[in-house]
């Protein structure tokens, strides 16, 4: 980026802001140039930039800060594709994913999200191009400096922490999907992006109804290019996606559901540092599941919150029980907060939430709560002690029940949580007994196996299916082979589906599934998918050495942040 301007109005006397590679050209306070000074670089943190106010500005007195500064190509923040790397193949494109502290690598700023604040930007771009940002569109102009760029401005007048700041610059085309909600995307699949969304506005209006008025005015959804590293990102008033949930069939809508959610659990009430980032996630997924309850039945949501436990057994089996990052409430003293993101958070913190509803009253019960607490920490940044507090004082005439609850064991022991909820089994029992069918099946019972099977399950039903056999020891490869003939799983392009179906062929060792497992790791960057299939390469002696060669060769075009966490995982930190 370059040089840009950045002002602030700051209460300090030497205000420290974070910075990670970026260069600071010039310093005003109240207009008047101002000393400054990097302190010492910290290998995930970045470095500090200390700023002296002048002599005559009292302590506690507003200043107005102005910073003149250029962020690295290299940013932790962004990444910029050429125009052959997007589905148009004419123009650059680029876009910010800031979680969890990346925003320092964009311009110098207060990373924390105990600190939030409201902002108001121009955006100059070339005039082909359209920029967007986690803020309210404001109008464009002819950039009066340059008449081949012209200017968008955006003004978000809600306070937000660093994390939700962000950008997105290229070749955008929209679709109204909803009173309040456009959906975004390359020309190449905008149209497809408009169909697999279009439940938006419904999701929206049942968590309004369930957590209380939506304040942010506009609700967009903009589908980014295959290297996004999340399934969705929540930024205020525009929504970032990845282009994974195209399934054709609206079937993985839930990350939208998810991300709505977050306008209410971690965008209005927020977590105070990234230990309690359960807080954020654990009630997000919470409310997500509520949404899915209202819209496809309480049976459904049962079957989704049983998923979840599913894939927290799943995270803990590769983190190991004993791991530290598998406590709800972390200490990251000294550790990446990317380092140590996992399902943990959402699932386990789902977990605690749904027991609690269970053990409370239900979920109307519980979804009072739920509606007072964000009532109550609106606009806050909060830690988990917080939280604690005020569902004793909302339950008050239920202290002895809650006081049964084994909150050390929960917030603080890693593995498993100490109580398992109870799950509503009808939607999950046919996974179950077919899953069971082939753990069971002997070589001589292959033939009883058929198309016939998968009849009158749902895509949801067969992620479900699949992640059951993956909790179990690797299948014989005589049995994976038999599962391809009679299902033809390598022709579904249902990217969780797909996930979970290629790392049972590579768990098995089936040689023939290493090439279309290297092509779902590298055709799109979804961490959540691409680095369970690059650490399973990995784990097999037959395509450990490809894996890594595959790995490097594609490094350049990833994102940074999973080009580092990828590089962990196949011992190629560089």
């Amino acid at each position: 980026m370059g040089i840009n301007q950045w002002k602030t109005t700051l209460r300090a006397f030497s205000p420290v802001l974070d910075t990670r590679d970026v260069q600071v050209f010039r310093v005003t306070v109240n207009g008047q140039d101002a000393q400054f000074a990097f302190g010492e670089k910290h290998s995930f943190k970045g470095t500090p930039l200390e700023i002296t106010f002048p002599k005559e500005l009292r302590r506690g007195q507003e200043a107005i800060v102005e910073i003149s500064f250029e962020s690295s190509p290299k940013s932790s923040a962004l990444q910029w594709f050429t125009p052959e790397q997007t589905s148009g193949k004419k123009h650059p494109f680029l876009f910010s994913q800031c979680q969890a502290t990346h925003c320092r690598a964009i311009f110098p700023c207060q990373d924390t999200p105990a600190m939030k604040l409201t902002y108001y930007a121009e955006i100059s771009v070339p005039k082909e191009l359209v920029a967007l940002m986690s803020a309210n569109r404001d109008g464009e102009m002819p950039d009066p400096e340059d008449s081949s760029r012209k200017i968008y401005c955006f003004s978000q007048n809600v306070p937000v922490p660093c994390y939700l700041f962000a950008l997105v610059v290229g070749a955008l085309e929209s679709r109204k999907i909803g009173p309040r909600t456009l959906v975004w995307a390359e020309k190449e699949l905008v149209d497809k992006s408009a169909y697999e969304f279009s439940e938006a506005e419904a999701m929206l209006k049942t968590a309004e109804d369930l957590a209380g008025p939506y304040v942010w005015g506009q609700y967009d959804l903009l589908v980014l290019p295959p290297s996004f590293p999340y399934g969705g990102m929540e930024n205020p008033c525009l929504t970032f996606v990845t282009p994974t949930l195209l399934a054709g069939d609206r079937s993985l809508s839930n990350v939208i559901a998810h991300e709505i959610s977050h306008s209410w659990t971690g965008n209005l009430v927020t977590n105070k540092t990234w230990e309690h980032f359960w807080l954020n996630e654990g009630h997000t997924v919470y409310l997500e599941r509520r949404i899915g309850g209202r819209l496809f039945g309480e049976q459904f949501r049962h079957f989704q919150a049983l998923g979840g436990w599913r894939e927290l057994q799943n995270t803990i089996n590769t983190l190991g029980d004993k791991n530290p990052v598998t406590n709800l409430v972390l200490n990251l003293d000294e550790v990446d907060p990317d380092v140590a993101y996992s399902s943990v958070p959402y699932e386990k913190g789902f977990a605690l939430l749904f027991y609690l509803e269970q053990l409370l009253g239900g979920p109307d019960v519980f979804m009072g709560f739920l509606k007072a607490y964000v009532q109550q920490f609106a606009y806050k940044s909060i830690v988990t002690e917080d939280w604690k507090k005020f569902l004793y004082s909302y339950f008050k005439d239920k202290v002895d029940v809650l006081d049964k609850v084994d909150w050390n064991s929960w917030f603080h022991a890693p593995g498993m949580p100490p109580v398992k909820p109870t799950y509503d089994m009808t939607l999950a029992n046919a996974c179950v007994a077919l899953s069971q069918r082939w753990i069971e099946a002997k070589d001589s019972d292959l033939g009883s196996f058929s198309s016939a099977d998968l009849k009158e399950m749902s895509s949801h039903q067969l992620i479900e299916f699949l992640a059951l056999l993956l909790l179990e020891a690797p299948l014989p490869l005589s049995h994976v082979k038999r599962m391809q003939e009679v299902y033809d799983f390598n022709a579904i392009n249902n990217s969780e589906i797909r996930f979970r179906w290629l790392r049972l062929c590579i768990r098995s060792k089936w040689e023939e599934a290493i090439p279309l497992a290297l092509k779902m790791a590298t055709d799109q960057g979804r961490m959540k998918f691409t680095r369970p299939l690059f650490r399973d390469l990995y784990s097999f002696d037959k395509s450990r050495d490809l894996a890594v060669k595959t790995f490097l060769e594609h490094r350049p075009s990833m994102h940074p942040v999973t080009s580092m966490l990828v590089g962990k995982d196949l011992k190629q930190d560089q």
